[in-house]
């Protein structure tokens, strides 16, 4: 993460917070992330050297054509700056730093199947063990950990999965 999507995204939300617009703002650049991550040619297209900033912009503008003041004004900042290759940067940062000034804390839950209603009940019944924060459960999906959990809030981290229990058993069995 560049230092400088990290100053932009601090601008973005404050100028959103002013205008009353953050939450409307913090859509956007959902969006944005959404987009890119599921875009490989977006995110090429932002990147490139080769293609003109104002191409990229004009692109921009049609792709996000319903988007906030505040968004439109960053995509002219970052055409005034030829920095449209830190958008994404931005808008992940944009997402984090609104989630805390709203005391909301992500959980990333590793799960090797898609969660389910039932372990996402359990999952938050664990962190409110530790956390007394509004909570938001991010799911990724790796298939390695056979099954179970990985939860991730903060720097706290809580392994329920059956690859860590097969390597646990595998280290008692080698001493």
């Amino acid at each position: 993460m560049s230092r400088a999507a990290i100053r932009y995204a601090k601008a973005i939300l404050d100028i959103a917070q002013t205008s009353g617009n953050a939450d409307a703002v913090n859509n956007d650049m959902t969006s944005i992330v959404n987009a890119i991550t599921s875009s490989p040619e977006l995110k090429d297209f932002l990147t490139s050297p080769v293609i003109r900033i104002d191409v990229k912009k004009s692109a921009l503008s049609e792709v996000f054509s319903n988007v906030q003041k505040e968004t439109n004004s960053l995509f002219h900042l970052l055409f005034e700056n030829k920095r449209f290759e830190i958008l994404e940067s931005i808008a992940i940062q944009y997402n984090r730093l609104f989630d805390e000034s709203n005391g909301i804390e992500v959980a990333k839950v590793t799960t090797a199947f898609p969660i389910t209603p039932e372990l996402e009940t359990k999952v938050l019944a664990k962190i409110a063990e530790f956390s007394n924060k509004k909570i938001t459960i991010e799911n990724i999906v790796d298939p390695s950990i056979i099954g179970g959990f990985i939860l991730r809030v903060g720097d706290k981290q809580y392994n329920a999965s059956v690859a860590s229990k097969l390597s646990e058993l595998k280290r008692e069995f080698s001493n």
